[in-house]
């Protein structure tokens, strides 16, 4: 047994009636009633007069000790419990004095009892020896029952010692448990809300980039002296990439609830209006929301690159499931010369791409392709 064994304190949480079933705090609410009632019948029974009222007068004091003990051994002060034990020994000693038997003997056993489940064990053996010499010095029995007593004493005070502890063992784990289940909720809150700022972040900077395309153009057409039929056409044409850009951020969200429509669906319908074509290889399965997402934002932000940089050029989707992991591939012939818009943008599109498929376990790969260029997306799911 280690020294720290001998000198630690049980827990707070142990010394505490915090995780006991009811019927486990009936039974001591019960045993404190019959002790009590023990006290008051040794000092009441067959005494008189003088000798009565100090029956009494020890049976306050007792009572008051036995309070102050648990506040003080609860509050781990040793020096203070260790006084009141000793008080509680001299009870004994003058209850025995005395002749109220029954009121010494109670208070040998609880002495030794409570000083093994409350105390450190370096205090608490001597006190609790004391107190069971104390009981087999005055005890009527014979002294095989006296002994027989005496160690089933020190066993039960250990025995309620070991369960107190691992009562308060339990109790701190319990509180341990929530505590890491609140911070996990507030983490998971906190990771929550990141997605959701990444993903309405992704969708404005995709759809401000569709208006910014159209409106450049419009800048364009106006210092060309265009028709006006033209300049309508592109500022319809933002008008409806505005539009588009609601319907996507309403749609991203209701993607983070799991009301997504598949992928395979989604990217059908994105490249309607392109010259593309949509293959799907492998097992199909539903993705995790994120890289649902992911994939959905950088076929989006493809072929708007592909738009700025090679309108009208012919483009390839294909959309691969994996074992472990899904795989997306935009790639466009080529052969076309950049449009007039190709200086528009910025090119950070795909910068965000790529560190939202690393925030995933993925990656982003683009670039000049044999006829093209070539941009694909590895995300696990």
């Amino acid at each position: 047994m280690s020294a720290d064994r001998w000198t630690r304190w049980p827990s707070r949480e142990a010394l505490t009636w915090a995780g006991l079933s009811r019927a486990r705090l009936w039974f001591i609410r019960v045993l404190r009633v019959v002790v009590l009632a023990s006290l008051l019948w040794g000092a009441f029974h067959e005494n008189r007069g003088l000798h009565l009222v100090a029956g009494l007068a020890l049976v306050v004091v007792v009572s008051c000790a036995g309070w102050a003990f648990f506040r003080v051994s609860y509050a781990h002060r040793l020096w203070p419990s260790l006084a009141l034990t000793a008080l509680l020994m001299g009870c004994a000693f003058a209850a025995q004095a005395g002749d109220w038997r029954v009121l010494a003997t109670v208070l040998w056993c609880a002495v030794a009892v409570a000083a093994l489940e409350r105390l450190p064990l370096a205090a608490a053996a001597p006190c609790a020896l004391a107190a069971l010499t104390g009981y087999a010095a005055f005890s009527s029995d014979g002294w095989l029952i006296t002994a027989l007593v005496a160690v089933g004493l020190g066993l039960a005070g250990y025995t309620l010692r070991l369960d107190a502890e691992a009562r308060g063992s339990a109790h701190r784990l319990l509180a341990q448990e929530r505590a890491a289940r609140a911070a996990e909720a507030e983490s998971a809150a906190l990771a929550e809300r990141t997605r959701i700022a990444r993903e309405i972040h992704d969708v404005l900077a995709h759809s401000l980039s569709a208006q910014l395309v159209h409106l450049e153009a419009a800048r364009l057409l106006i210092e060309k002296d265009a028709t006006k039929e033209q300049i309508l056409d592109r500022v319809v044409a933002a008008r409806s990439m505005a539009r588009e850009g609601l319907a996507e951020t309403r749609q991203a969200l209701s993607a983070l609830r799991g009301e997504m429509t598949p992928v395979e669906e989604f990217l059908r319908e994105l490249v309607t209006a392109d010259r593309a074509e949509v293959t799907v290889t492998g097992e199909r399965r539903a993705l995790p929301a994120e890289a649902s997402q992911a994939v959905r934002r950088v076929a989006q932000e493809a072929l708007t690159n592909v738009r700025k940089h090679a309108p009208g050029a012919k483009v390839e989707v294909c959309l691969a499931y994996g074992r472990h992991e899904v795989r997306l591939d935009v790639r466009d012939e080529g052969g076309h010369s950049p449009g007039e818009l190709a200086a528009s943008g910025g090119g950070y599109g795909l910068l965000g791409m790529r560190e939202r498929a690393e925030l995933l376990g993925g990656s982003l790969e683009a670039g000049p392709g044999e006829e093209g260029f070539v941009v694909t997306l590895r995300v696990p799911g």
